[in-house]
């Protein structure tokens, strides 16, 4: 097996952790908050208050299920435009209180379903990453599964964004990019191959950041190493003047 059909099958193992493991593990007492305060609660975008070296911190993440019936309640980590309001919600509420934010994300995309597109699935991304361009608190983003179009961006418009070992991050998956290219969805490996979606590759292109490795080690292990890093980026972000962490952050997605 390649290392791009390895790295799309272990990103999209249904075993791997969620962004609800990561909130719970990484954060002390977090507390999970709801509703988008227009429509609904969207079981796919979890988000909440948790505390990091006792640091109040606002955890955004894209939540996939562990068994089919998890995976139906959660829309298979597809979120809806209310999850992606809630998500904004709760960073505009992080600005108000001057709270650091992280966001674990892991999906193949937003839903595009018939209802999504009627409550506005565009525009509540567009301004996800309106927003996020310009919210003064201090913003990392982690990819820890698929990181998918758009609907990866609206969470990741941040100062650093990292990815696990063993993830992809991608403008849409790798079978859509085989369609529309070759009209053939079986040549996504191939497809992968082109788009350059591992971590390897994208922290070479400068697209992320860091890469958290996963490779041999154990869960209880990746979770002390990601706290660790967590805990230090957060201080040396918080150090800087948050107009020039904001202004780094516009500059770092203009060049895209």
């Amino acid at each position: 097996m390649s290392d791009v059909k390895m790295v799309m099958k272990e990103a999209r193992e249904q075993g791997r952790l969620t962004a609800l493991d990561y909130a719970e593990t990484l954060f002390d007492d977090f507390m999970e908050l709801h509703g988008d305060r227009h429509f609904g609660d969207d079981g796919a975008i979890v988000g909440g208050i948790g505390f990091l070296a006792g640091q109040a911190v606002t955890v955004i993440g894209i939540q996939k299920g562990k068994n089919l019936q998890d995976n139906l309640n959660r829309n298979f980590g597809q979120p809806n435009p209310e999850g992606y309001r809630k998500a904004l919600r709760l960073m505009k509420q992080a600005e108000k209180f001057g709270r650091p934010v992280v966001t674990f994300i892991n999906t193949a995309g937003a839903y595009p379903g018939i209802g999504a597109e009627e409550r506005g699935q565009g525009e509540a991304i567009a301004r996800n990453l309106y927003e996020m361009s310009d919210l003064k608190v201090p913003i990392i983003a982690i990819i820890i599964g698929e990181g998918g179009s758009g609907g990866a961006l609206a969470l990741g418009v941040a100062d650093q964004v990292w990815m696990l070992e063993n993830t992809m991050y991608a403008i849409l998956s790798p079978e859509g990019f085989a369609s529309i290219l070759w009209k053939d969805g079986s040549r996504a490996a191939e497809a992968a191959e082109l788009m350059k979606i591992t971590a390897g590759e994208l922290l070479q292109m400068d697209v992320v950041d860091k890469v958290i490795p996963e490779r041999g080690f154990f869960a209880s292990e990746l979770m002390a190493k990601l706290k660790e890093e967590l805990t230090q980026t957060l201080a040396q972000l918080q150090a800087q003047p948050i107009q020039d962490l904001v202004d780094k952050r516009y500059d770092r997605f203009r060049k895209f």
